[in-house]
C-alpha cells in the first residue's frame, strides 16, 4: 500500500474524539487503503485484533447486510461489552437507511465509529440531518504529486515525472503500473465506466447515458474555462446534441457528486462577493482527462491549472476564481480568516507575460499574501510583494 501521511494524520488527529470521521472521495482513490493504514496503526499502538471490526460493502461476504436493522445487529453482536471498540464501514451507501445504522451505531458508549463512501450524497439528506455538528469529513483526491514523488523514492528529474505524473494517471494503483500504457488505460476505464454506471447512471435513474457522457467530455475539455449552464447547453446544442439547460445543471450535479469533477465558483475580490455565474471546473486526475480524450489534446496551461487547484482543496482550503475589476486572478483561497492569492502559468521568461500575469495580483489592494506560481526556474524571486516561485516546489511543500 501506499503511504497517505496527511489523510492518516487526520484520523490519528481525531481517535478517540466522540465524533463520526467520514472519508469520501471518488473511487479507488484509496479510501479501503486508508482505513487499513490506520488499522494497521491501530494494531501497533495497543488496540487488539477483536477491538477492531472492518466491513465493506461492496464485498460479497456481506452481501446478507442489506439494510441498517441487519448491519447494526451484526456489529452490536460483535461488539465486546467494556472495551474501545473501533468501527470500519467501508462504502455504508450501499446498505439501505444506512444512516440509521451509523446513528445507532454512533451513541452506543466505547465505539469509535469510521465510515466512507463514494458519493457526496452520503452526507446530504437525512444523515446530515441526524448527525450536524457530529462528524468530520475527511475529503480524499488520488495521490498529490508529492505522494507520487516519495512513492518513487526519487526526486530527480522533476519536469519529467511530473509529465509522468499527468499521463500515467495519479491513482494510486495506476502509479503501480509502472507507467505501461495499455494497462493504465484498462484501468482508468474500469473506474470511469463503474463511476458513470454506479455512481451517477443507476443512482440517479439517467435515461440517456450518452449525452452524460457528452457532458462529461465537454467538461474534460474545458476546464479552467468560464462555463455557464446556458453555455454548455447552447454550445453542445449547436454540435447536434440537444440538452436544457435544466439537465446540464442536473448531470453536473451528479458529476460533482460523484468526486469525478470539482467546481469553483468565482469571488469578487472588490465587492467582496461571490458571482453566480461563470464556474470554473476542474477533474479529480489529468490520467481520466486524457484516458477519454486522448494524448493529442493538450492545454498544458489549464492542465497546471487543473493541478494547482486539486492541491489547494487537499490542502484544506476553501477556493474561488478572483475577479478585479476587468482582470482575473486564477485562484483566492480561504481557511478561516486567511487569505490567498495565486495566479498560475507555465511560463513568465518573457516580459510582456510576466507583467500580464502580475497584473491581476497588483490590483488588489490589500495586503494579504500574493503568489504567482510557474514552470520555470524562478525560486527566490519577488516583485511588488508577490512572491515568485517554481509549481513544483510548491507541490512538494
Amino acid at each position: 500500500m501506499i503511504n497517505r501521511d496527511a489523510y492518516l494524520a487526520k484520523l490519528i488527529q481525531f481517535k478517540d474524539q466522540s465524533i463520526i470521521k467520514v472519508v469520501t472521495g471518488i473511487r479507488r482513490c484509496g479510501k479501503s487503503s486508508l482505513l487499513k493504514l490506520f488499522q494497521i496503526y491501530l494494531s501497533e499502538n495497543g488496540v487488539n485484533e477483536n477491538q477492531i471490526i472492518s466491513i465493506n460493502f461492496e464485498d460479497m461476504k456481506y452481501s446478507h447486510l442489506s439494510n441498517a436493522k441487519q448491519t447494526y445487529d451484526e456489529i452490536m453482536a460483535r461488539v465486546i461489552q467494556n472495551q474501545k471498540m473501533y468501527i470500519f464501514l467501508d462504502e455504508v451507501q450501499n446498505v439501505e437507511n444506512f444512516q440509521k445504522a451509523v446513528d445507532s451505531l454512533f451513541i452506543q458508549p466505547n465505539i469509535d465509529l469510521y465510515i466512507t463512501g463514494s458519493n457526496a450524497m452520503l452526507l446530504s439528506g437525512e444523515l446530515a440531518t441526524l448527525l450536524s455538528g457530529r462528524y468530520i469529513e475527511i475529503a480524499m483526491l488520488p495521490l498529490s504529486f508529492k505522494e507520487y514523488i516519495e512513492y518513487l523514492d526519487d526526486h530527480s528529474d522533476l519536469n519529467r515525472k511530473y509529465q509522468d505524473y499527468l499521463r500515467f494517471s495519479s491513482f494510486p494503483f495506476a502509479v503501480q503500473l509502472n507507467k505501461n500504457s495499455e494497462m493504465v488505460h484498462d484501468y482508468l476505464d474500469g473506474i470511469y465506466k463503474t463511476v458513470v454506471l454506479k455512481d451517477v447512471l443507476s443512482r440517479n435513474r439517467i435515461s440517456d447515458p450518452l449525452m452524460l457522457e457528452s457532458v462529461i467530455r465537454f467538461i474534460f475539455d474545458n476546464i479552467g474555462n468560464q462555463l455557464s449552464t446556458n453555455k454548455i447547453s447552447t454550445t453542445m446544442t449547436a454540435a447536434g446534441r440537444k440538452i436544457s439547460t435544466h439537465t446540464v445543471e442536473s448531470y453536473l450535479s451528479f458529476l460533482i457528486d460523484s468526486f469525478i469533477i470539482y467546481r469553483s465558483k468565482r469571488f469578487d475580490i472588490k465587492g467582496k462577493q461571490y458571482l453566480r455565474t461563470n464556474d470554473k471546473y476542474y477533474v479529480c486526475d489529468i490520467g481520466m482527462r486524457y484516458y477519454l480524450l486522448g494524448y493529442s489534446i493538450m492545454d498544458q496551461g489549464h492542465i497546471l491549472e487543473n493541478i494547482v487547484y486539486l492541491e489547494l482543496i487537499r490542502r484544506g482550503f476553501d477556493v474561488y476564481i478572483g475577479k478585479i475589476g476587468e482582470r482575473e486572478v486564477d485562484f483566492v483561497t480561504r481557511m478561516g480568516d486567511e487569505v490567498h492569492y495565486f495566479q498560475v502559468a507555465m511560463t513568465i521568461l518573457e516580459p510582456k507575460t510576466l507583467q500580464r500575469e502580475l497584473k491581476p495580483l497588483e490590483s488588489i489592494s490589500d495586503n494579504y499574501p500574493k503568489t504567482l506560481l510557474t514552470l520555470d526556474d524562478v525560486n527566490g524571486i519577488s516583485q511588488n510583494g508577490i512572491r515568485i516561485m517554481n509549481v513544483l516546489d510548491f507541490l512538494l511543500e
